[in-house]
């Protein structure tokens, strides 16, 4: 129970980012808390975390520990959960928002079976692309895909999300294969706009480092658009390459509309999230919730099925 109590502190200490909002938390002394920190970085051997008078800043380790630490309290509640309530039904309504695109395939479907399991609940599926803030805003969960900015935020990760490059084999035809990144330079690439939320540009692993294609003058072809959809079905009607996720494209790979190139430099994958508040006792409708996508998501059979 020590090393339990150990990583509910952690978890604590670097979500409200501070030993003394933490020891408030439990309404005890901010150095008992300094002392768990202490105990649980000798017993892992690594530090998780540099303290100053006045900011507290985890390292890349600590960072890493925090999302392995807060799946565990969030699968020990929903353990205790499963146990406490019993043949207890779920009663009252969840609001959920995810982004528009992945929310329309990969959400949204999801619904109606969700509520048929549970009869006594209610759903509202809010789907945008903009970053909605769950406490404020009074929603309970939110499905996020890609890379967490940090916050206080509790986060569960459902399934892997890669990016690949693809194109018609039309396309590949006319206007030839590319066998490394910088033959980007050469091609039309459907990007996404400046206007658009994600302009960091194609991510590609190349020699062990992440690089990254962007849209300049000299290059990146005659379309951008703000919309992945539009993209998309440019690419399909073989206007030029697209950097798409598989789950939106993993369909049309498998019919041989799309064809993936440069897979030998795919960037390592982000995920797929449930995220949530921090609360002390997570509602059982948000546990049902999250454990019908990790259900459905855990099935590689789903993401062929309804990917393209």
């Amino acid at each position: 129970m020590d090393k339990f109590k150990q990583l509910e502190t952690f978890v604590a200490v670097a979500t409200k980012g501070s030993l003394t909002a933490a020891a408030a938390l439990e309404g005890i002394a901010p150095a008992v808390v300094g002392r768990r920190m202490d105990a649980l970085e000798a017993r892992l051997g690594v530090l998780l975390m540099r303290r100053t008078t006045r900011k507290l800043t985890l390292t890349p380790e600590g960072q890493a520990f925090l999302e392995d630490a807060q799946r565990l309290l969030a699968e020990w509640a929903a353990a205790e959960g499963a146990v406490s309530a019993g043949s207890v039904q779920a009663k009252g309504h969840l609001r959920v928002t995810a982004p528009a695109g992945f929310g329309r395939r990969h959400v949204a479907p999801l619904v109606p079976g969700f509520l048929a399991e549970h009869p006594g609940l209610s759903l509202s599926l809010n789907l945008s692309d903009r970053v909605i803030d769950l406490v404020n805003e009074g929603f309970d969960c939110a499905v996020r895909v890609g890379d967490l900015p940090d916050s206080s935020l509790v986060s569960q990760r459902l399934a892997d999300n890669r990016r690949l490059v693809v194109a018609t084999p039309e396309y590949l035809k006319r206007a030839g294969t590319p066998q490394h990144p910088s033959d980007l330079a050469r091609h039309h690439c459907l990007m996404l706009s400046s206007e658009a939320s994600q302009t960091r540009g194609w991510a590609f692993q190349v020699d062990g480092k992440v690089v990254h294609h962007r849209r300049s003058d000299r290059s990146g072809g005659r379309l951008d658009c703000t919309d992945g959809q539009v993209l998309h079905d440019w690419c399909l009607q073989g206007l030029g390459l697209a950097w798409r996720s598989t789950w939106e494209v993993a369909g049309d790979l498998q019919s041989g509309r799309l064809v993936s190139v440069l897979d030998a430099f795919a960037a390592p994958p982000n995920g797929v999230y449930a995220v949530y508040a921090q609360r002390a006792h997570q509602p059982l409708r948000v546990r049902l919730w999250i454990e019908h996508l990790k259900r459905h998501y855990a099935r590689s059979e789903y993401w062929m099925r309804v990917g393209g």
